[in-house]
């Protein structure tokens, strides 16, 4: 595990973050307070939430559950906040029942960022993020019919500005820290950047997108963006929301995992997934690698800055996960996992 920095800026992040979109209801508050403990006892500083969360399913009456969970550790351990990283979102429209799935706006952005450092009991969020773009986003399966030739150009630059004038206000604050992206296109961040650059507004540091062996979308998309402008991918789903772990394969189907909760795994599960997951798995088994361990540790060795996001239901599965943070793979561990996916380059 490293020290990298988070974008432009000269705080340090370690290189795997702790997700805590469970926290709340399959993740008990006692259990996740423990995770805490352990994830800052294995050296991890930097943590992840959002005001939507838990998820799996997300529903009105948990919103903001997770957050809350994190705040009463924090007020519990008082002094112990400036010892990681902070990072939450805005929800924007992607649940109708927050604020009615309303725009990110000015107003919408400051209201949801106060709501979140009250439950999350602090004074300041080190990252704050845009969970969706206002005008959609290609993330989550999207991309197979992703259009944006409707797309208002003007407003949604004029929006963006509003956005960062907001946030430069909170910067001065003191709320947050830096602002940040997720489900973001490189189109997008382009356009955030440029603005802020140009209205000496706060910059975008990190962009929150999925990226996994099975969904490598950012290589093609936004990681050269993200070496040249210097944004760190803060990687979610680097599992494949479980399918990496083989836990799904020849049909098995665990009692209270996330498929046994929505199905499909928010497009994920499809005919070409699992002989890709076989390919992987064997790849582990014939190297001695713990398919977990190798899954995070490809997502670390990317050649863009990048801190991988993994999250677990119990304890046991995060002391399993935190086992292997310093795992490294070889060269020639690397040009086979090449050589799967050019053979299954788009299983989902």
């Amino acid at each position: 595990m490293r020290n990298i920095a988070l974008g432009m800026t000269d705080t340090l992040i370690t290189d795997y973050c702790l997700g805590t979109m469970t926290w709340g209801t399959h993740t008990p508050e006692d259990q996740a307070h423990r995770q805490m403990d352990m994830a800052r006892d294995a050296g991890i500083t930097i943590v992840d939430t959002a005001e939507m969360y838990p998820v799996n399913p997300v529903t009105p009456e948990t919103v903001g559950l997770t957050e809350t969970v994190l705040g009463n550790w924090n007020a519990k351990n008082p002094g112990r906040r400036g010892e990681y990283v902070l990072a939450t979102k805005i929800t924007g429209k992607n649940a109708a029942f927050v604020r009615q799935g309303q725009d990110i706006t000015p107003a919408t952005f400051t209201a949801a960022l106060d709501a979140s450092l009250a439950r999350l009991q602090t004074d300041m969020i080190d990252i704050y993020q845009l969970h969706w773009p206002n005008r959609g986003s290609y993330h989550f399966r999207q991309n197979w019919r992703y259009d944006p030739s409707t797309q208002d150009r003007a407003a949604t630059r004029a929006n963006m500005q509003s956005v960062l004038e907001a946030a430069d206000r909170a910067v001065k604050a003191g709320k947050i820290r830096h602002f940040a992206l997720s489900n973001e296109s490189a189109w997008g961040t382009a356009q955030w950047l440029e603005i802020a650059r140009a209205h000496g507004l706060p910059r975008v540091q990190s962009i929150q997108n999925e990226y996994s062996l099975l969904c490598r979308l950012y290589d093609t998309d936004l990681a050269e963006l993200a070496v040249n402008e210097q944004i760190t991918l803060l990687a979610y789903s680097p599992l494949a929301a479980g399918l990496l772990t083989g836990k799904y394969q020849n049909g098995a189907l665990p009692e209270g995992s996330r498929m046994a909760l929505n199905g499909d795994l928010g497009g994920r599960k499809t005919d070409r997934v699992f002989p890709a997951v076989a390919a992987y798995l064997d790849m582990a088994r014939r190297h001695g690698l713990d398919p977990i361990h190798m899954a995070l540790a490809f997502s670390v060795q990317r050649p863009f800055p990048v801190s991988t996001i993994f999250g677990a239901t119990t304890c046991d599965q995060l002391a399993h996960i935190l086992a292997g943070l310093d795992v490294t793979l070889t060269a020639e561990q690397l040009a086979e996992i090449d050589q799967i996916h050019k053979a299954h380059p788009m299983p989902f």
